[in-house]
């Protein structure tokens, strides 16, 4: 997968993210959550207002994983005032990343991962830290094996489903 770019994303990605952000958001867990819920959280979590205040947000950024031109997954980080949860200036959240499921083990998330940890290190972030579903054994293992642990947990809410996700984070070395 040497064919793969990885670009930051701007408004004028606003299809293209909403089309892959939704995609993947639902091969990932549609199995696992009602039809209802899924269509709720597709259409307001992808809207075209959303994405545009969150691509217009300084302290946010969205990259797309690229292959011959075509989207293949997504990142979303947050720092600062735009983290979900922690609000820390010297972490960096990552919100997102997903891949085409057509492309899970392909090393596209660890393409997009390391994205996020050069963000880190341009931003001399003191740890990384993300939220991710504890029904989403692929993602936890994937963390785990890039050096987060398991500090906390939290309220997400699906639809009219609050589920928890588990909060790990993953300290950087002191430069």
């Amino acid at each position: 997968m040497e064919n793969i770019e990885v670009k930051r994303a701007s408004v004028n990605d606003i299809e293209a993210l909403q089309a892959i952000g939704r995609q993947t958001f639902f091969e990932t867990f549609s199995a696992e959550n009602t039809a209802e819920d899924m269509q709720k959280y597709l259409s307001e979590g992808f809207s075209d207002k959303k994405l545009a205040a969150e691509l217009g947000d300084p302290n946010s950024e969205f990259y797309l994983a690229l292959l011959d031109g075509s989207v293949i997954g997504y990142l979303k980080l947050n720092y600062g005032p735009s983290q979900t949860e922690i609000k820390d200036s010297e972490a960096l959240e990552i919100e997102r990343i997903y891949v085409l499921k057509e492309f899970h083990g392909k090393k596209v998330g660890q393409l997009l991962y390391a994205k996020a940890m050069q963000v880190a290190q341009q931003m001399n972030a003191s740890y990384v830290w993300l939220g991710v579903w504890e029904k989403n054994p692929r993602a936890i293992n994937f963390y785990r094996k890039n050096g987060f642990v398991e500090f906390d947990k939290h309220v997400f809410q699906l639809g009219n489903d609050e589920q928890t996700d588990i909060m790990m984070k993953r300290p950087l070395k002191s430069r």
